[in-house]
């Protein structure tokens, strides 16, 4: 891997995380998964969505989770499909449902076999040549994420849903219709803004083969 990119995406990294002054609350599971009923519909009854365009939640970090359900509440991360959804819900039933999804294992997908090339080049490597970071210093080579550091997991997700999110995460570096919830680090946002419109189907691809 390139030292450089690695470097450049780990200090985006730990910038994102300084500047994060959030409070992350522990979950109980149990409890979760009596208040994630009415989410079943659209991602699961364990989190792994059977429809492309909504993402699997099973075995996401809980931090993760907790803050975009923060986010689509309070406002800083509109999804239409979300609307009402969370909205009369406190920061302690948030905890609770991502606790239940967090303990959920995962299910796999699969990866383009045209497309694996690229992908694995845009995931380990980045793109040099346009200063874009790779994605393995943030996301871990098996695309566990790090739960801690609320950098979600990436392995097995559905390759048209990560698609998406990396579009509007490129719309969000310009236009704030995009998806902007990256933080004042827009390390998203700017790793987004470097790619082409096939390497963001290769890695979203190769993401979802990864084990």
């Amino acid at each position: 891997m390139n030292k450089f990119v690695m470097t450049i995406a780990l200090l985006l990294g730990f910038t994102q995380l300084a500047q994060s002054a959030e409070v992350y609350l522990t979950g109980d599971a149990a409890a979760g998964k009596d208040k994630a009923v009415t989410c079943s519909a659209c991602h699961g009854a364990d989190g792994n969505s059977a429809a492309p365009t909504f993402p699997k939640l099973a075995g996401q970090g809980s931090r993760y989770l907790q803050k975009q359900m923060r986010n689509i509440r309070d406002g800083s991360r509109p999804v239409p499909t979300m609307v009402g959804q969370v909205d009369n819900m406190s920061d302690q039933d948030l905890a609770d449902i991502a606790a239940f999804y967090a303990s959920q294992p995962a299910s796999g997908g699969q990866t383009d076999p045209e497309l694996l090339a690229l992908g694995e080049k845009v995931y380990r490597s980045g793109v040099m040549e346009r200063k874009v970071a790779a994605c393995i210093a943030c996301h871990s080579p098996t695309g566990k994420g790090n739960a801690p550091a609320g950098f979600p997991a990436l392995a097995g997700q559905h390759a048209e849903y990560t698609a998406t999110q990396l579009r509007m995460y490129r719309k969000g570096y310009e236009d704030e219709a995009g998806r902007t919830n990256d933080g004042d680090s827009k390390i998203m946002r700017t790793t987004a803004f470097g790619l082409s419109d096939k390497e963001i189907e290769a890695v979203a691809s190769y993401v979802a083969g990864l084990k």
